[in-house]
């Protein structure tokens, strides 16, 4: 790129900028010129020979966001779903789009947002698209429905024309609706419990509880209506439900090959809402009737899926808590469960089987990467199908063997892409967000690997600021990821490009925690919060700055949400080398985090026992008991709904911090759970970059003047 720009100039400025006078014909050597100018120019990328720009926090607000590839049973064609935020109401709002998988037809919308669809599936003929949808079937106004003003329910666009067909008006909605493969019904989610029978004028607003667990991150305070089972008749919309009970949630139907049964996942211990996770696989008729219980281990099974011969059904298992993840076979008529791949070493997701019914595919993450994987059964042959620093998830296979996925790497986001099962012949099938990614400039990303505590191998990523000049030194900002049990690598990820924009370094690292390198990796946190985690940390940081003069010593500055989050406010506990912090939805104390987040004493696998066992132990890597020590300015953001990490535990560590007169300043978003950097709203996302910003401007570079971020 570069190169190319260096060239530029030696065209003279006569010849590319001015205009020859209308009675004279520009000398011939200036026409050559020209052309060969034109030439390379039509030869560059985009964006090269556009002016371009840094990326900023505002453009997440044109970012078109890609998901839910399903391709059609003849392997044709793939919808998937586009979301952009509609400024105005400060939302996501959402669309289905088709594209051919061979190329031959160009992307385009195929439901729009007007209907706000999500979760497309294929009808099994391949003649139309089921899709969930809150907008009522009176409203012909064309306007996008606005949340919380009716229930989703299940629809259906027919490909030969026409408007779409409200099939279900189940008093509380669907989701996670699954059209037959045989026959013209459905299975969706939806939830029932006892107050859908009291009178509306009866209800209290009180929450009466009797279980250990009555919140959720992500979904707020339990109810007393639990997810089971609904069968739907696509003609007349009939519905039937056919799983139920007060204590358990039934989830994740699949339908067998003939449409006869369903299989689901559910604890039916009882305990669930008591810290139970012993989910299994169940198979009901479709009509209704008695369960059978599929699988047999202890400890969670998830992710049924029926064989193409419908004699047997796949699902991940983890016979103990920490144990690693096993896919395990197991035949509906008895006898012994096949272990495909005993050896396995990964998270697998996405489970499916090939058409003929001789191999396993899933996804997951993989040394920084996220990849696509086949099991053949006969064999036991584990095979890695795709490649390359990218992120390769979400696979969704026709019976032909023909496959769509969703890519992205350090540099772009999401798109569709299509291929054979063997991956050759891949096509990329969708381009959305090219007109603004051809106003950007992007920061590559350098991966490096060093040694971490007791010689462990860990793998860093560094990218330098855009526009970064040799002789020159910049600061850099460590972010840390949140879990422990996830993974920075070659992904897209908005903050770091911005903070490249803004002339920064960025430095990650997957210290001990981080998935994708294993089980024992993964596990040797265990009792070593704070401790080898820390070393692992620190030690990539003096790895890079080793490596790449560059890096500004006096000018480095830490983040980090959630674990990364917690991993800050230790770091700024334990030393003095940071010269600015912004910790975002943080652990500060063990000791009140367990019993008031939503997995109640969900730290107990961590530190060999709850609090109630190992207080001492939970105090003791609790990054505020070393408050005192902190000298480096802090920044805390912190969700008023965060139930995850509870917002006690932004507020007990800003306030510590202010006792001990350090320089600290705490922010609070309204509205917002422990996923405002994902999927918050928004503005208040955007604003939480903004914030992130204006702190390292203020401390790491030391400007002066600078006044609050303010939404305008």
């Amino acid at each position: 790129m570069s190169i190319f720009l260096a060239t530029a100039p030696i065209v003279p400025a006569r010849f590319a900028f001015n205009t020859p006078h209308p009675s004279h014909s520009p000398p011939r050597r200036a026409m050559r010129i020209r052309s060969i100018v034109t030439i390379l120019l039509a030869l560059l990328p985009p964006h090269i020979g556009a002016q371009t720009r840094g990326i900023t926090p505002q453009d997440y607000l044109s970012f078109e966001l890609v998901s839910d590839p399903r391709i059609s049973p003849d392997g044709a064609r793939a919808v998937y779903v586009v979301s952009r935020v509609d400024r105005a109401q400060n939302r996501r709002i959402s669309s289905v789009w088709i594209a051919s998988t061979d190329g031959s037809a160009a992307a385009r919308v195929l439901i729009d947002e007007a209907w706000a669809p999500s979760a497309p599936r294929w009808l099994p003929d391949g003649s139309g698209v089921a899709f969930i949808s809150a907008r009522a079937s009176t409203d012909t106004s064309g306007a996008a429905r606005k949340p919380g003003t009716s229930r989703p329910q299940l629809w259906i666009l027919s490909l030969s024309g026409g408007a779409p067909r409200k099939v279900t008006s189940i008093m509380n909605g669907v989701s996670n609706c699954v059209p037959s493969p045989v026959g013209n019904r459905a299975a969706c989610l939806s939830r029932a419990g006892p107050s859908d029978k009291k009178p509306v004028g009866a209800q209290s607003d009180v929450r009466h509880y009797s279980h250990l667990s009555y919140k959720f991150n992500d979904t707020g305070w339990y109810d007393d209506r639990r997810s089971h089972i609904w069968v739907v008749d696509l003609a007349g919309g009939s519905a039937h439900q056919i799983t139920d009970g007060d204590d358990w949630n039934d989830t994740d139907p699949q339908w067998s090959p003939d449409g006869s049964r369903l299989a689901f996942v559910s604890d039916r211990t009882g305990h669930e809402y008591d810290g139970g996770r012993n989910t299994d696989v169940w198979t009901i008729n479709a009509d209704g009737g008695a369960l059978t219980k599929v699988s047999a281990a202890e400890g969670p099974d998830n992710s049924p899926r029926w064989s193409p011969d419908g004699k047997s059904i796949a699902y991940v298992t983890a016979a103990a808590e920490e144990a690693p993840p096993q896919i395990l076979i197991a035949p509906l008529s008895g006898g012994v469960t096949t272990v495909p791949y005993p050896a396995l070493d990964l998270i697998p997701t996405d489970i499916q089987w090939s058409g003929d019914g001789r191999s396993l595919y899933f996804d997951t993450g993989v040394k920084g990467e996220f990849q696509l994987f086949r099991i053949e059964i006969a064999d036991h042959r584990l095979t890695q199908l795709t490649a390359g620093s990218r992120a390769v998830r979400s696979p969704s296979i026709a019976a032909n063997g023909r496959m769509v996925y969703l890519v992205n790497d350090f540099t772009h986001m999401d798109d569709v892409y299509s291929s054979a099962i063997d991956s050759l012949h891949e096509r990329k099938i969708s381009n959305h967000n090219a007109a603004l990614w051809s106003t950007l400039s992007l920061a590559p990303v350098q991966r490096f690997a060093y040694k971490g505590a007791d010689g462990w191998p860990v793998d860093g990523f560094l990218v330098k600021p855009l526009n970064w000049q040799p002789g020159r030194t910049y600061p850099l900002v460590f972010s840390i990821h949140g879990g422990p049990a996830g993974q920075y690598g070659v992904d897209w990820f908005h903050e770091f490009q911005v903070y490249a924009a803004h002339g920064w370094g960025v430095l990650f690292t997957n210290p001990r925690g981080s998935t994708g390198y294993g089980r024992a990796f993964q596990r040797g946190i265990e009792n070593e919060w704070g401790g080898k985690d820390y070393i692992d940390v620190m030690n990539g940081l003096d790895a890079a700055i080793a490596a790449n003069s560059w890096i500004d010593t006096t000018k480095l500055g830490v983040t980090g949400g959630s674990y990364g989050g917690y991993m800050t406010n230790w770091i700024v506990g334990h030393t003095n080398r940071f010269k600015a912090a912004v910790t975002l939805r943080s652990i500060s104390n063990f000791i009140s985090d367990d019993g008031t987040r939503d997995g109640a004493y969900g730290h107990a696998g961590d530190f060999g026992g709850d609090i109630f066992q190992k207080y001492d132990l939970y105090w003791e890597r609790s990054p505020l008991k070393y408050v005192q020590n902190v000298t480096t300015p802090i920044l805390v953001l912190h969700s008023d709904n965060d139930y995850r990490v509870p917002i006690e535990q932004g507020e007990q560590w800003f306030r510590a911090l202010k006792h001990y007169n350090k320089t600290a300043e705490i922010v609070f978003f309204p509205r917002e759970n422990h996923n405002l950097t994902r999927t918050g709203e928004p503005r208040h996302l955007v604003e939480s970059l903004d914030w992130q910003l204006y702190w390292f401007d203020k401390y790491l570079e030391g400007k002066t003047g600078l006044v609050p971020p303010d939404w305008r």
